[in-house]
């Protein structure tokens, strides 16, 4: 079984960075797209960016220009570089994977998921 586990987390003041990670284990293989989602209270889990294994990449609007997604194939990591920080980029960010970027767009969602992290932009 896929096991997902998010890092990186944490406090910043607006304006500033912070770079998420997300290790895979349990999986021999790499061709599959990953990416990060993120939750306000109360709300649905929306997308945020996404790599396919080749490393091609999605932005939501909200967030294009200010975070940057990559990947490690050889560790089997995601990275989410968050800069330009915002109050209401404060969310849950969740890590997810599936065998196609198709499934994080167009209301869909990943069929495997990481904890969270917990990321808080103070104002």
């Amino acid at each position: 079984q896929v096991q997902l586990v998010e890092s990186g987390g944490g406090l910043v003041q607006a304006g500033g960075s912070l770079r998420l990670s997300c290790a895979a284990s349990g999986r021999t293989y790499s061709n599959v797209a990953m990416g990060w989602f993120r939750q306000y209270p109360g709300k649905e889990r929306l997308f945020v960016a996404a790599i396919t294994w080749s490393g091609s990449t999605i932005y939501a609007d909200s967030v294009k220009g200010r975070f940057t997604i990559s990947k490690d194939n050889a560790k089997n990591t995601v990275y989410l570089q968050m800069d330009s920080l915002k109050p209401e980029d404060t969310a849950v960010y969740y890590c997810a994977e599936d065998s196609t970027i198709t499934k994080f767009v167009g209301g869909r969602k990943p069929s495997n998921w990481g904890q969270g992290t917990q990321v808080t932009v103070s104002s």
